[in-house]
């Protein structure tokens, strides 16, 4: 494609894009996005360089989607960066991204301008990287900007075998015995033990990379979240893919399960 094909197509692009941030509704913007970073790995592949860059190029792309994400007033982000599965990667691929990964959160937190919690089993992650990832977090305990769960370690039925371990612990701590336990159970109590409690659940979901499934992403959360699912791998992922998602959410008419 020549200069000039490529100049005009990008003049089009920004139309498009001004186009799609103009046309979005304030009171049709989701309180909550969950993303599934995917497509790191095989953009690397693309690119014929290693999975590091992958995962960096990844990385690098995180402040600009927050950046996105408050420009339209989304209030909470939850990013997907390593799962359970991921940790049993192989050690020379998966240093280098937990490097990367605490290397991003530190920024995210040395910014200022949003509130980091971490969600995960952090006791599967090594521990000099749990203690890292804890500690930066904390120092963002009083930002009162937008909320980014990062999701690390985590797994979807992790994050309710852990909610129920934790909601045994915490009735036992209480003298309560399982009898009175089962007989007073219900949903409030599981969803006040996950790694999210308090916070709304996601109104919508991305996955990017062109796989559609959900992959155990907020498994307990997303009961009634919209899914959409976009062909771009994770680092190509461009303001212009973020207004089509929130478009095609704004267009849609949530039933809830009913």
């Amino acid at each position: 494609m020549g200069l000039r094909a490529l100049l005009y197509r990008k003049v089009l692009y920004g139309v498009y894009e001004r186009r799609l941030a103009a046309g979005l509704r304030p009171d049709r913007v989701p309180r909550h996005v969950g993303v599934m970073l995917d497509g790191n790995r095989r953009w690397a592949r693309q690119k014929g360089t290693d999975t590091a860059h992958g995962h960096q190029a990844g990385a690098d792309n995180i402040v600009p989607f927050l950046t996105w994400s408050e420009e339209v007033g989304v209030e909470i982000v939850t990013l997907w960066l390593l799962s359970t599965d991921n940790l049993r990667r192989p050690e020379h691929e998966l240093s280098p991204l937990l490097r990367i990964i605490e290397n991003v959160v530190e920024e995210l937190c040395l910014a200022g301008r949003w509130r980091v919690n971490i969600v995960g089993s952090q006791r599967l992650l090594p521990e000099g990287t749990a203690r890292r990832l804890t500690q930066c977090a904390a120092t963002t305990a009083d930002v009162s900007g937008l909320v980014v769960n990062v999701a690390v370690g985590y797994g979807g039925r992790d994050e309710i075998a852990d909610a129920v371990r934790s909601l045994l612990q915490e009735a036992r701590s209480r003298g309560a015995t399982l009898e009175e336990l089962a007989d007073s159970l219900d949903v409030s109590d599981i969803a006040g033990h996950l790694y999210t409690k308090g916070q709304p659940d996601p109104d919508l979901v991305i996955r990017t990379s062109g796989e559609q499934r959900i992959g155990g992403f907020l498994l307990w959360q997303s009961t009634h979240s919209e899914l959409y699912f976009c062909e771009a791998y994770w680092p190509d992922f461009r303001r212009v893919d973020y207004l089509r998602a929130l478009r095609s959410f704004a267009d849609r008419e949530r039933r809830f399960g009913t």
